[in-house]
């Protein structure tokens, strides 16, 4: 069996997942990792039994990597995956896929020219209950959609800030909307289709940062539904939920936990044996990503042997990054946002 060497950017906090799944599979090799915080790097590689980097465009000069998990703060991703592609790298980007629409755009017409894949990190979409779910309002088992809500209530404290100065920044772009509810926001668009229009209200309400820590909004999606969210690190003294639920004309689905992970209501006017088993259905993971990003790379990998497409492809996933620029736009103007008001030209950043 030939196996798909890696490389990965970036050896922080949610490294560990791309790590520990690359180990787990078997058409997987993980041959570097970098980071600029050698001791970080290098406590990697030991671990891992890999080279290390401090320096990721050396890590690029190495023929044998196929492929290249970038963790960095977004950022730092424009730079790095146009990089990547110019070296001939496949890349798994980590969420959000950048900041600005224009950096996506970049990002993806350098992979097209350098004839390179680019996935963007989506692994909720690969928890079971939200599989479940997709292939619901797949089987049009809702009818018409009326409602879908993502909510995410998690606790953060100061120093899960600090320790990561970029979380806090402004040009680290990493408020909630961004960062910590980015998936659940994806989920909407994923799940509801395509978004009409966005007003957003955000704050910065219990943390010493530049960026908000809670958001609400209201989304019109073009099938006529209606959504809405709140969103917040805001949530002490710990973490309450991170959920998604969608009433429709026939039925009503709710998954919660705290990463999209248990159904906690399930219920459709076709009342089936397998409906039955679905209010028992749960994953624990140990933690907010979830056990998604095993799946996720073994599908890479099978995208790659077998020149499939994927839901993940960047020229895809581009449109769930419209809807938060969208929301932040909003929030900025305070007005509503309409999604067909921008393009893949639009460079600024609305926070």
């Amino acid at each position: 069996m030939k196996k798909i060497k890696f490389g990965l950017i970036g050896c922080g906090r949610v490294s560990k997942k791309h790590l520990d799944s690359i180990k787990l599979i078997d058409d997987a090799e993980l041959k570097a990792v970098c980071d600029i915080v050698e001791e970080r790097a290098r406590d990697v590689s030991e671990k891992m039994g890999c080279e290390y980097y401090t320096d990721y465009k050396e890590l690029l000069k190495d023929d044998e990597i196929e492929v290249v998990n970038v963790c960095t703060p977004p950022s730092e991703h424009e730079e790095m995956v146009v990089n990547c592609a110019k070296s001939k790298k496949h890349i798994i980007c980590e969420k959000p896929m950048s900041l600005r629409l224009l950096e996506a755009k970049n990002m993806i017409e350098a992979c097209r020219h350098n004839n390179i894949r680019l996935f963007i990190v989506k692994q909720n979409r690969y928890n079971l209950p939200i599989k479940k779910l997709k292939e619901a309002i797949n089987n049009e088992r809702f009818g018409d959609l009326f409602f879908l809500n993502a909510t995410v209530r998690w606790s953060r404290d100061q120093n899960y800030y600090d320790r990561d100065p970029w979380r806090k920044l402004k040009n680290g772009g990493c408020g909630v909307l961004m960062n910590q509810t980015s998936h659940h926001l994806d989920m909407l668009y994923y799940l509801g289709g395509e978004i009409e229009s966005v007003n957003c209200y955000k704050k910065t309400f219990a943390h010493d940062v530049e960026v908000e820590d809670g958001a609400v909004a209201v989304i019109k999606f073009k099938n006529g539904a209606l959504g809405t969210f709140e969103g917040s690190t805001c949530a002490f003294p710990k973490d309450i939920e991170g959920s998604i639920s969608i009433l429709g004309r026939k039925g009503s689905v709710k998954i919660g936990g705290f990463a999209m992970n248990k159904v906690d209501f399930w219920m459709f006017d076709d009342r089936g044996k397998e409906d039955e088993e679905m209010n028992y259905l749960i994953t624990n993971p140990p933690n907010v990503y979830g056990f998604g990003h095993f799946d996720l790379i073994r599908e890479v990998i099978n995208c790659l042997k077998n020149e499939k497409d994927s839901e993940l492809d960047g020229d895809k996933v581009i449109e769930s990054l419209k809807l938060i620029i969208a929301m932040q736009r909003s929030a900025k103007e305070n007005r509503e946002v309409f999604l067909s008001e921008f393009n893949e030209e639009d460079g600024e950043y609305y926070t």
